[in-house]
């Protein structure tokens, strides 16, 4: 089945669609494509979001890891560096600071919707898509070059075994999860 789903791009290319609507849904039902939920994490009123996209890690952590484990799927980190990672960081957080949505968000509230998504957001990506593109190669070399540290994953970085990292990882980011709900955040 794995075999013939990396060999079929048709198929890959409707079960991508299939998960991406999926995942809009999710998004939607979780609340945290509507604006005021965004805003409130972004004002440490409403942690909705947060909640959400670490249940979300945690699911996605073990998953992968667990396929990886199995044999049924193999890791393809791409290289990092300081330089991408600041601005990529920079990037994301104007776009988010400004409109109030992030990528995932923009397309579950254009799918529900979502005017200021719709207009303000597919602006945005287009014009950052475009910047990026344009400007990337110019500043390979003197920006986004610096610091690289490769392809690495945490457990490679350390150099043990994955589990290692993820079952801590998962344990220390649902004890945090399981604190908000008791806190009432």
């Amino acid at each position: 089945m794995l075999t013939k789903l990396h060999t079929n791009r048709r198929l890959q290319l409707v079960l991508g669609l299939l998960a991406g609507i999926a995942f809009g849904f999710l998004l939607q039902k979780g609340g945290v494509t509507n604006y005021d939920v965004i805003l409130g994490q972004l004002l440490l009123t409403d942690f909705t979001m947060l909640k959400v996209m670490l249940s979300a890690v945690v699911t996605g952590m073990i998953g992968v890891h667990a396929l990886r484990s199995l044999g049924l799927a193999r890791l393809h980190p791409k290289s990092g560096s300081v330089g991408r990672t600041v601005v990529g960081g920079l990037i994301f957080g104007v776009g988010f600071a400004v409109l109030g949505y992030c990528p995932g968000t923009i397309s579950g509230a254009i799918g529900q919707g979502s005017l200021d998504a719709l207009i303000g957001g597919m602006v945005g990506i287009l014009l950052g898509s475009w910047l990026f593109a344009t400007f990337s190669p110019k500043l390979q070399k003197p920006v986004l070059s610096k610091g690289d540290f490769g392809p690495l994953t945490l457990p490679e970085l350390l150099k043990v075994n994955a589990w290692v990292v993820v079952v801590p990882a998962a344990v220390i980011l649902t004890t945090f999860l399981f604190a908000l709900e008791r806190f009432g955040w």
